[in-house]
């Protein structure tokens, strides 16, 4: 007698195993040139009165500015507890901010830019 193969059960529809190509990116971290900071931003400005009680007199860069102002904003606890997106202004903010009691830190660099010239 023959023995009879059993056939295997096979899906019509069956895909084959695709592989996948993993491309590694090289890592250009060493070889990107240094940023260069747009000059427009390091160009010194001259803060008005109300401005200069907060950051000082002399002439600054927009960036020291935004910095000093945040230095000042910390270290006198001026930051909103529960929405930390505010400022709540003192007596010498309350003069750059345009007597606002409290303003969001996006809204803040458009009050102090006229402040700057």
């Amino acid at each position: 007698m023959a023995t009879k193969k059993k056939k295997s059960a096979k899906k019509s529809g069956a895909k084959k195993a695709t592989k996948k190509k993993t491309v590694k990116k090289a890592t250009k971290k060493a070889a990107k040139k240094k940023r260069t900071p747009n000059a427009a931003f390091m160009k010194p400005m001259q803060p008005d009165d109300a401005l200069a009680a907060v950051v000082g007199s002399g002439m600054l860069p927009r960036t020291e500015i935004t910095k000093k102002l945040w230095q000042y904003i910390k270290r006198n606890g001026l930051q909103d507890a529960k929405v930390r997106r505010n400022i709540n202004a003192d007596d010498k903010l309350g003069r750059v901010f345009g007597g606002k009691k409290q303003v969001s830190m996006f809204e803040m660099t458009k009050l102090v830019n006229k402040h700057i010239k």
